[in-house]
């Protein structure tokens, strides 16, 4: 499964861009990968560790802006299709035979 984390933050005030620097590192320290500015995923077990990074991700959202998350399953997010440019070598999808263990 992926967890798809969509953010619009104001960077317009030095504090703005502060926090918008504190939650994408949050990010990228919780183990997603940026697939687009502003749009970040990352692959979990199930749904229950789906749930669990839901959870910290509220709880280090930042005062303003708006921040959506979508999960899919590994199936759904391989269908998704690039019109323009190439996939980033980050974006390591997983096979059908791939496992991951504890």
């Amino acid at each position: 499964m992926r967890i798809m984390v969509f953010f619009d933050l104001p960077v317009t005030t030095k504090n703005d861009r502060k926090e918008y620097a504190k939650f994408r590192k949050f990010l990228i320290n919780d183990g997603f990968i940026m697939i687009q500015f502003s749009v970040y995923s990352r692959t979990v077990r199930n749904h229950d560790d789906a749930k669990k990074h839901c959870k910290t991700i509220e709880a280090n959202l930042p005062p303003k802006g708006s921040v959506r998350v979508l999960t899919v399953t590994e199936k759904q997010y391989d269908s998704m299709k690039l019109l323009v440019g190439e996939r980033l070598k980050s974006e390591n999808l997983l096979d059908k035979n791939d496992i991951i263990e504890l």
